[in-house]
């Protein structure tokens, strides 16, 4: 149900349907505007949650340019507002142009105040919704610092890297690529009192030849070979005091996985070319996107190192499998990257929103970060699209046009619980309480529209 404080505004020239909308109408506010400047004079100074549009408007009312002007620039000044386009029943495709413009939905004359109540009441609870959404992403997007997640796996994840950050003991972090490997990582050293106050080192063994690899780790004396001019600190004696980050360790060298090992026992190096042990106290978090256990049996990855690395397991699920992280993230960055390049952009339109639901994101999030730096710099407008982030929804999954108002609720409630449910970690009380409904109510929804009730928290 929409709030008491709850604000429409009915765009319509008719006085006679501008009464009819505004004493038949109920549980919120109803603001009237007959025409295009003052449709957008309400909107700057009322700030409407919900907009009925009559798309034919003066001066042309039997043309629905003037409406589709309305309705474009309503939704620049605010893409979050929820239009419902009215019109004539002969005019269905200006109806769906409307929606794909970034209408909520279209309701189609003569008024039937009842059905149009529903249509209202319904795009206050889902913008009711949306804000309470934000609300939970203010408090749950960044659990840990860096990590933007809603989802109740990644959730997890957080609270158990809060437990063993205090502690010294040595972590593995798998993952595919581009899935924050390294972000945890940081959070772990920066959860340290002792060794946040020191160096977080990083070095991604892919990413060095294999013939400089370990003097980049353990550093060399001077003349140890042609061109060591002077003695070079390793990065290993470098993080001292602090914590060693050494991604994707499956592409270590098997000869110098045994120095490493040795380095893990006795807690001391040896540079190249040295003749003396050097004590060193570091943290040591390791990071892959290699099964080590198939490495191992294929004898290009030792099996007692493996044990050493892996005291305390991460395994961190890839972009596709985080269930509503997707918008969470591209909303974070795109928020990011606007404020980086001075730009005002104020979201993506619903066309991008349902690309990014869709898309896979083989790459994860270092794709995603593309993606929407991509958008954000080639966008000419407010919103986002998904042609600006290189993006489609897939064809074998484009949704048509409902039919009729009981297909349109019934998408609109599926989609709404889910996201709910999601955003409140299938707790059934919360979620009820963000739809605005009782338990008993939402269990029967549920059921209604088959939507698992499985190991739901109560």
């Amino acid at each position: 149900m929409a709030k008491d404080d709850s604000r429409l505004l009915v765009v319509e020239d008719d006085p006679g349907l501008q009464k009819q909308f505004k004493w038949g109408i109920e549980n919120c506010k109803v603001i009237v505007a007959g025409n295009r400047e003052e449709a957008i004079n309400a909107i700057r100074r009322h700030e409407p949650d919900v907009v009925t549009l009559d798309l034919g408007l003066p001066p042309d009312p039997t043309n629905a340019s003037e409406g589709l002007k309305t309705l474009q620039e309503i939704l620049r000044l605010a893409p979050e507002t929820k239009v419902i386009v009215v019109t004539g029943n002969d005019d269905r495709d200006n109806a769906i142009q409307s929606v794909a413009m970034g209408a909520y939905d279209f309701y189609q004359k003569p008024v039937d105040l009842d059905i149009l109540n529903l249509i209202i009441q319904r795009a206050f609870d889902l913008a009711q919704l949306e804000q309470e959404k934000q609300q939970l992403e203010k408090s749950h997007d960044e659990p840990l610092a860096g990590m933007i997640t809603s989802c109740q796996k990644m959730q997890k994840l957080c609270r158990i890297v809060e437990k063993i950050a205090p502690s010294d003991i040595r972590v593995l972090i798998l993952g595919e690529s581009g899935t924050g490997k390294e972000v945890f990582a940081r959070a772990i050293h920066q959860l340290n009192k002792e060794r946040t106050q020191n160096r977080f080192v990083a070095v991604n063994c892919a990413a060095i030849p294999s013939e400089l690899l370990e003097s980049e780790l353990f550093g060399h004396e001077k003349g140890a070979f042609t061109g060591a001019n002077k003695q070079t600190i390793g990065k290993i004696e470098y993080a001292n005091g602090g914590t060693f980050f050494l991604d994707e360790i499956g592409d270590l060298p098997y000869e110098l996985q045994a120095k490493l090992l040795r380095f893990l026992q006795e807690k001391t190096i040896e540079r190249v070319g040295g003749r003396g042990e050097i004590k060193v106290d570091v943290r040591v978090i390791c990071a892959t996107h290699q099964n080590l256990e198939k490495l191992i049996e294929e004898g290009r990855f030792r099996e007692d190192l493996y044990h050493r690395v892996s005291e305390m397991v991460l395994e961190l699920p890839p972009l596709r499998e985080r269930e509503g992280d997707a918008l969470v993230i591209a909303k974070a960055l795109l928020n990011r990257f606007s404020r980086e390049n001075k730009l005002k952009i104020n979201g993506f339109t619903p066309q991008a929103v349902k690309a990014i639901e869709q898309y896979d994101w083989p790459g994860n999030i270092r794709e995603m970060e593309n993606k929407i730096k991509r958008g954000v710099i080639l966008t000419d407008s407010p919103l986002v699209d998904a042609e600006d982030l290189d993006l489609a929804a897939d064809d074998a999954e484009q949704e048509t046009l409902p039919l009729n108002l009981k297909a349109v609720r019934e998408k609109a409630e599926t989609a709404a619980i889910k996201r709910a449910l999601s955003y409140c970690d299938y707790n059934i009380s919360n979620t009820a309480k963000i739809l605005g409904v009782t338990r008993p109510t939402l269990y029967t929804l549920l059921q209604k529209y088959h939507i698992p009730v499985e190991q739901m928290a109560e």
